[in-house]
């Protein structure tokens, strides 16, 4: 119990740590009255370059940062409780290829905001649950597709505001679906079936050539 529990609270660290930064940044911003905007991804410009590993730490308003807070807070530790061994890999993979997928889709104009990263996380969830076939790990790609699956929408201009980076959540959503498919052989796995009965019988062959090798000694002797 104790070491399920050592799990759950580990899992929340660097989430809480990314969610914590961008409060900061954002207390810094409003009480010094500075613009952090400009930390942004500028597509196809140099200046929008740093905003490709930036960009998820700035929020336009608090009601913006609120609104991401939750969903990457919990998808965040689902990544690091159920993908522990890769998760770190994970969300540096899945941050870049966001910001670089906006850098070179997205429509002139500064794109900020951590919800690509949440797109992201929750389309690698979902898909990597389904490539893997693990039933703990479908059962949270189902609960993925309740939460969060209308976000879909908001991956077409169709749907949006103008001022919503819709390029930013569709990037978002492709490098979430190439690292379920880049990782799909590395973290937790299916186990196999007869896994532990192969092993077992292997155990007592060697046991029965041990004892057949001692019976023969003694027989010499």
């Amino acid at each position: 119990m104790k070491n399920e529990l050592h799990k759950i609270l580990v899992a929340m660290v660097i989430p809480l740590l990314l969610v914590f930064i961008m409060y900061i940044m954002k207390i810094l911003e409003v009480g010094m009255d500075w613009n952090f905007t400009k930390l942004g991804v500028y597509p196809l410009a140099k200046k929008g370059v740093f905003g490709i590993f930036a960009h998820p730490f700035v929020h336009g308003s608090f009601r913006h940062l609120l609104a991401n807070t939750i969903p990457f807070l919990f998808l965040g530790w689902c990544l690091f409780y159920f993908y522990r061994n890769i998760a770190s890999v994970i969300i540096i993979v899945l941050w870049l290829l966001c910001g670089g997928f906006t850098f070179i889709i997205g429509k002139p104009g500064w794109h900020i905001g951590a919800s690509g990263i949440i797109y992201g996380l929750a389309f690698f969830l979902f898909f990597s649950g389904i490539l893997r076939k693990h039933i703990p790990l479908i059962a949270l790609s189902l609960l993925v597709t309740f939460l969060y699956g209308g976000l879909v929408w908001n991956m077409f201009p169709f749907f949006v505001k103008p001022t919503t980076s819709w390029e930013g959540h569709l990037s978002g959503a492709v490098a979430g679906t190439i690292c379920a498919f880049l990782f799909q052989k590395y973290g937790p796995q299916k186990p196999e079936p007869f896994k532990d009965e192969e092993e077992e019988e292997e155990e007592d062959g060697e046991e029965e050539e041990e004892f057949t090798y001692d019976s023969y000694n003694t027989n010499q002797l």
